[in-house]
């Protein structure tokens, strides 16, 4: 792998990763076109989803470290008798929050691991899967004016927004667009839906590294020489991680998600053309 190669891996990865346009799929189709090696792109994929992890530590440091220290203030009142206490606690209750929507990803990514990683090798259906997330984006800003926020959310909310993660391991359904569309559907209010798809992407990405993180370290080992390219890929992916989550704030909150929606229908009708006259 060269390092344009890993600049170009590194772009997609940033971008996709947070724009609603599903970074799986846009790899999976870089892979294809470049004629890069599984095994290499696995390791790729996996170093640059910690690129991509900087990118939000970067964003929401405050929120992330509120949400550390709140984790050791709780095991001490649970210690003490004093319980969760949730609604006296908003930090405690982003942080279950975060945990109840991770579960059903985390039960869906292994229970249906085998079926996710075949769905990479059929081109017409990773264009499928860029469709349907064209139609949950377009559909998306058709809803009113959401006024929940962090108070009024229920379990029944973070879990449905988490089955949705777990629909997104499927290439070509964005993580980050049905996870947004999963919080603007249950009403949450624009700017905390944003901020809550962002967070419970960092268990989701760290869960994926290391899940991945030993097959990567094989190649690693067996190519030392790749050390260089892939340090150029990950830093290109936490630059540009960060300028693609600023773009979807602002995205969101002036409802532009639509645009993107033409983008992804676009591109799936082009892999699903291109999959059947190869």
């Amino acid at each position: 792998m060269t390092y344009l190669q890993a600049i170009i891996l590194g772009i997609v990865q940033g971008l996709a990763e947070f724009l609603p346009i599903s970074s799986s799929g846009h790899l999976a189709l870089i892979q294809n076109l470049l004629g890069i090696q599984g095994d290499k792109v696995v390791m790729f994929t996996v170093m640059l989803h910690m690129g991509t992890l900087v990118s939000v530590f970067i964003m929401y440091w405050s929120d992330i470290w509120a949400l550390i220290k709140e984790l050791f203030i709780t095991i001490g009142d649970i210690f003490t008798g004093k319980g969760l206490r949730l609604q006296e606690r908003p930090v405690r209750k982003l942080g279950v929050m975060i945990i109840v929507s991770t579960i059903p990803t985390a039960i869906m990514g292994f229970a249906f691991n085998d079926f996710f990683e075949s769905l990479y090798s059929n081109i017409a259906l990773i264009g499928a899967g860029f469709i349907i997330t064209g139609f949950m984006l377009y559909l998306s800003e058709k809803f009113g004016e959401a006024n929940r926020d962090l108070q009024h959310m229920n379990f029944r909310n973070a879990i449905f927004i988490g089955i949705l993660q777990g629909v997104a391991i499927a290439p070509g359904i964005s993580r980050s667009g049905s996870t947004m569309v999963g919080g603007l559907t249950v009403g949450l209010k624009r700017d905390f839906a944003v901020k809550f798809a962002f967070l419970i992407s960092i268990p989701t990405i760290l869960g994926s590294f290391l899940m991945e993180f030993k097959s990567a370290a094989s190649t690693i080992a067996k190519s030392p020489d790749m050390f260089g390219v892939m340090a150029v890929g990950v830093v290109v992916a936490a630059i540009c991680g960060i300028i693609a989550i600023k773009a979807m704030i602002k995205a969101v909150s002036d409802k532009k998600l639509k645009y993107f929606s033409y983008y992804v229908w676009a591109l799936g009708a082009a892999v699903i053309i291109y999959s059947f006259v190869k």
